[in-house]
C-alpha cells in the first residue's frame, strides 16, 4: 500500500529540496542516450527525485511522478525474480564481478567461455532474462506484475515505441545473444529471447514508483505485502553486485562518491538503495561518457553527504 505525502513523516523531504535547489543551478547535464532513437530527444534538464521509506510512504520533488524509460535498472528486479526461483545455481551462468567494460561489450565472453562477468551489462542480463523466461513462459510479464505490485500502480506498462526503437537497434544484443548461446549459456530461441528483453527494458515508470519498487531490497527481502522473495543473504547479494557493478564500468567512482548500492541505465534514472531505512530513486535523462545520469549521480552524492546514509 503507498501511503501519500500528508501526515507522513517526510524525514528527507528538506533533503530533497535543497538538492533540487542545487542541481537547477548546475550546468551541464550530459545528453541523452542518442543510440536509442525514442531517447534522444528527451530534455537533459528535466529532473526529478523521490524516497520511498520501510513502511510504504513515498515523497519527492521535481518530476518524481513523471514516467521515464526505465532500461537497465528493470535488470535488478529480474535478478531478484530468478534469483529467488533458482537459487545459487544461477551464478553458475553469470558471474559476481565487474567487468571494466562497457556494458555491451563483447570482449570478455569469448576468453570467459560465454559466462558474462556480471548480471547487469547486457550480457549477463540476457542470460538472466533467458533463464526467467525458462521458468515463467513469459519473462517481460513476470517482471511487469512484479513492478505492478511492489509500486502499487497496476498502470505500469511497456513503452511500445520504445521496444520498438530498441529491437530495430538491437544488432549488439543480439550478437552478445547468439555468441553466448554457442557456448550453451542461452536456452530460448534469440529471438524469443531479444522479444522479452526489449519488452523488459522499454518498461516507463516514474521515480516513486521504483523507489516503492526497490523497497524490497532494504527490507531484506520483504515484499511490500509482507511476504518474503528473498533470503536476507540474497537481498544482501544483490546489494553487493548493485554497489559494485550497477553503474555500468563506473561502479568504482559511484561507490566513491555515493556510497550506495545503486543501478542506473540509460533512459536517466538510478535507483540507491539504504539498507534498513530507505530507498531512492532519481532521474535527469542527460548522460555522461559512461551512460549514467550526470544530476542523478550528483543529487545522489548530494544526499549521502547531506545525510550521512551510506553502507560505509
Amino acid at each position: 500500500m503507498v501511503i501519500m505525502t500528508t501526515t507522513s513523516s517526510l524525514t528527507f523531504l528538506p533533503v530533497l529540496e535543497r538538492i533540487a535547489e542545487e542541481i537547477g543551478r548546475t550546468p551541464g547535464r550530459g545528453r541523452p542516450a542518442d543510440y536509442i532513437p525514442a531517447l534522444a530527444a528527451r530534455d537533459p534538464r528535466s529532473f526529478g527525485m523521490a524516497v520511498a521509506e520501510l513502511d510504504g510512504t513515498v515523497y519527492g520533488v521535481g518530476e518524481w511522478r513523471q514516467p521515464f524509460s526505465t532500461q537497465s535498472i528493470t535488470k535488478v528486479f529480474t535478478l531478484a525474480l530468478e534469483l529467488a526461483r533458482e537459487g545459487d545455481e544461477l551464478w553458475e551462468h553469470v558471474g559476481r564481478e565487474p567487468s571494466g567494460n562497457p556494458f555491451n561489450s563483447l570482449v570478455q565472453l569469448e576468453y570467459e567461455n560465454g559466462i558474462p562477468r556480471n548480471p547487469f551489462i547486457n550480457a549477463g542480463a540476457l542470460v538472466v532474462t533467458d533463464r526467467l523466461q525458462t521458468r515463467t513462459g513469459d519473462a517481460a510479464d513476470t517482471l511487469l506484475a512484479f513492478l505492478r505490485a511492489e509500486s502499487g500502480n497496476p498502470d505500469l506498462d511497456f513503452d511500445r515505441q520504445i521496444a520498438a526503437s530498441e529491437t530495430a537497434h538491437g544488432d549488439r544484443n543480439a550478437a552478445l545473444a547468439h555468441f553466448m548461446k554457442s557456448y550453451g549459456n542461452i536456452e530460448n530461441a534469440v529471438p524469443t529471447l531479444l522479444f522479452e528483453y526489449f519488452r523488459q527494458c522499454s518498461i516507463a515508470a516514474s521515480c516513486a514508483d521504483l523507489a516503492l519498487a526497490t523497497t524490497f531490497l532494504a527490507r531484506h527481502g520483504i515484499c511490500a505485502d509482507g511476504t518474503r522473495l528473498l533470503t536476507r543473504s540474497q537481498a544482501k547479494q544483490i546489494n553487493a553486485i548493485m554497489l559494485t557493478c550497477g553503474t555500468y564500468d563506473a561502479a568504482g567512482d559511484f561507490a566513491y562518491r555515493v556510497g550506495l548500492p545503486g543501478k542506473s541505465g540509460v533512459g536517466g534514472g538510478i535507483i540507491a538503495v539504504v539498507p534498513g531505512r530507505c530507498t531512492l530513486c532519481v532521474w535527469s535523462p542527460g548522460l555522461d561518457e559512461r551512460g549514467n545520469s550526470v544530476a542523478g549521480v550528483a543529487a545522489l552524492d548530494r544526499f549521502t553527504t547531506l545525510t550521512g546514509l551510506s553502507v560505509f
